[in-house]
């Protein structure tokens, strides 16, 4: 039995005995600290557990035995998967006496990817998976098909309720697995998203071509069928639907060497933005790693060396660098390997070594090849490169005058920015502020010491549609890049961050919603780490004031059921007033500070990336250059908001 040592710390005179170590048997140690294996347990870590069962039914299908997968959200709230794989197996383990089956739903680290025998590429490698949401489930029921047997057994928090019973024959194979989150781990939520879950099996379906996966909610009737026989080429072709591709066909690698498979997916785009997402036995990494480093090292080297064979880049001239390279540039790179070494159970990085070599060679021979033999598309990529280089120059110089040489200094922003007095960027945050109104009220009704206001006038430049030197020429984004101190781009550097908490306050309105769209976009295109280290904010206004005459009362409401609910509060038969605020400059110092700037009663909503892929189709969709996406999305999304008013 696998077994997890906790330390707890006692206040006892006698200091540190033995009998302060606490032993966590099983799956104990799983459900005392979730974190550790999910990672959370809000929205993010609730749909962890769905991945991590079809992650073990997508390993059934690399290895080449499983060929659909089904994934149905209850009316329950449950979830059941089932694959057509070979099945767990239900013999009995001979060294621990139990059904296989039972061993893996209960055991940590046990299950078939340590021989190598089980599977040779797996991305769930550390045998965890099926264990941990057993243990974070309040009720998981496996059925298995193999072996002319149907078999099933029920468990409750993680422990067998049940034995294995063989329920019938059965001529078929496969698992299936339905569980009920535990309300006792996820007090968030235990409802799942559709469209969460739908983004995550599409990407299964593009990395593992032929594989059909299926989404079905018994809650709403919706249904998504994710088939794509092209594989990333098709990935590549979706993520690039909403912007306007320089050559038809992406450019397609794959190749083998020293068992690590590596695929490689690009086109580019007319547009500015790098949209570059890598894959390790179908986990994406989303901090890169080495297969990254190796596709970015052969792209810059093959495009400098094809310029200069043809006398595109002459002498002494610099040579083109990666980020002019990869300008507008839509890439997938996909390794299966057999020994995967992830940063942590969330595997968010790859660091095999060799992995980069073999990525940078396959990359490098391929495009070599590719270019000789497509001399039309290589002028393509060469001059959209060397155009980016020329703006990245004129960039250069206009990035000089948006950088800070001290941390008091502000002479870049004569009466925009009023800074803070702290000068820890843990305890300091900012306030980007749209127009001189609501400025104004807000640098009155600050807290001096630790918050900074930064007024916007007019709306600020769409990044989408702009290249760097253009975006550093525009007053209102130098001023955010001045102020906020981390440089962008490749120039980033999150500890030079001035502020730990970016906070966007716009007004509750369509303009206010356009406006922090524009500055969100902007910050994931050219700020992301910002993002990721959670230091962004969206500040939550109130829409209407409520008073009631008798007794002077008075509420702030968020929405529209709340203020309905004041209404009746204060209603009776008294006289309610309701102001409706249609921006911020309509609320006095005062007002502004208690409703939504005091940290001890404002709402701040933290921007999170919870999917990478997604919010880049997102952005794109929103600022980018074809309205037909835009409209669509904004019709399929107007049952989401009960007034178009209040959007965002």
């Amino acid at each position: 039995m696998s077994e997890e040592v906790a330390v707890e710390e006692k206040i006892n005179p006698t200091g540190y005995d033995a009998e302060q170590i606490q032993v966590l048997e099983g799956l104990e140690a799983v459900r005392r600290r979730p974190g550790m294996y999910i990672g959370s347990t809000d929205s993010r870590g609730l749909h962890h557990l769905v991945h991590e069962i079809v992650d073990n039914s997508v390993d059934e299908a690399l290895a080449g035995y499983c060929t659909r997968i089904d994934v149905i959200l209850r009316r329950d709230g449950g979830v059941t998967v089932i694959d057509n794989g070979r099945g767990i197996p239900v013999a009995i383990h001979p060294k621990m006496g139990r059904p296989a089956v039972e061993v893996a739903l209960t055991v940590l680290h046990a299950g078939g990817k340590f021989s190598g025998q089980g599977y040779k590429v797996s991305g769930g490698l550390h045998g965890v998976g099926v264990s941990v949401v057993n243990a974070l489930s309040e009720r998981l029921v496996v059925e298995v098909k193999r072996d002319g047997g149907y078999f099933k057994q029920t468990y409750r928090r993680g422990a067998p309720v049940s034995d294995l019973e063989r329920v019938a024959d059965s001529d078929q194979t496969g698992t299936t697995i339905t569980f009920h989150p535990d309300p006792e781990i996820f007090k968030e939520t235990t409802e799942f998203k559709f469209e969460v879950l739908a983004q995550r099996l599409r990407e299964l379906a593009f990395l593992n071509k032929g594989l059909a996966i299926n989404l079905s909610d018994e809650r709403t009737g919706e249904e998504s069928r994710f088939l794509f026989h092209g594989g990333i080429v098709s990935f590549v072709q979706h993520l690039n639907r909403n912007k306007q591709p320089l050559f038809p066909n992406p450019i397609y690698f794959i190749a083998k060497r020293d068992d690590c498979e590596v695929e490689i997916a690009m086109q580019y785009t007319n547009g500015y933005a790098e949209s570059l997402f890598s894959f390790a036995n179908n986990i994406h990494t989303q901090e890169g790693g080495t297969h990254e480093v190796g596709f970015k090292t052969a792209l810059t080297k093959v495009v400098n060396e094809y310029a200069r064979k043809n006398g595109i880049i002459k002498g002494s001239q610099d040579n083109l660098s990666g980020e002019d390279i990869r300008e507008g540039l839509t890439a997938l790179i996909s390794v299966k390997i057999t020994d995967p070494q992830f940063e942590g159970q969330t595997k968010t990085k790859l660091g095999n070594s060799e992995v980069r070599g073999i990525v940078e060679s396959i990359m490098g021979e391929g495009l070599s090849i590719f270019l000789e033999e497509n001399p039309s598309v290589a002028k393509i990529i060469v001059e959209k490169a060397l155009t980016a280089a020329r703006a990245r120059e004129a960039a250069r110089k206009a990035r000089e005058l948006t950088r800070r040489k001290g941390a008091l200094e502000i002479t870049a922003l004569p009466g925009k920015l009023t800074d803070c007095i702290v000068r820890d960027p843990s305890e300091a945050e900012i306030f980007i502020v749209e127009g001189d109104s609501a400025g104004g009220s807000a640098k009155q009704g600050r807290d001096r010491r630790t918050q900074a206001i930064l007024p916007l006038r007019g709306k600020v430049l769409n990044v989408e549609k702009a290249r760097l030197d253009k975006i550093l020429g525009h007053e209102e984004i130098r001023a955010i890049i001045t102020a906020l101190g981390t440089g962008i781009g490749e120039d980033f550097d999150l500890t030079k961050a001035r502020y730990h908490k970016t906070v966007i306050m716009t007004d509750a309105d369509v303009d206010g919603s356009h406006i922090r769209t524009l500055l969100l976009t902007f910050l994931y295109r050219y700020m992301k780490k910002l993002i990721e280290a959670g230091y962004v904010y969206i500040a939550q206004p109130p829409l209407y004031k409520i008073s009631a005459k008798k007794g002077k009362a008075e509420r702030y409401a968020y929405s529209d059921s709340q203020r309905d609910t004041f209404i009746n509060e204060l209603g009776g038969l008294d006289k309610v007033t309701i102001q409706r605020y249609k921006g911020l400059g309509e609320m006095n110092a005062e007002q502004l500070w208690e409703t939504t700037m005091n940290p001890a009663t404002r709402t701040l909503l933290q921007v999170q990336v919870e999917d990478a892929i997604a919010a880049d189709e997102i952005f794109t969709t929103l600022m980018g250059e074809k309205v037909e996406p835009r409209r669509e999305f904004i019709q399929s999304h107007a049952h989401d908001v009960r007034n178009l008013d209040t959007i965002g």
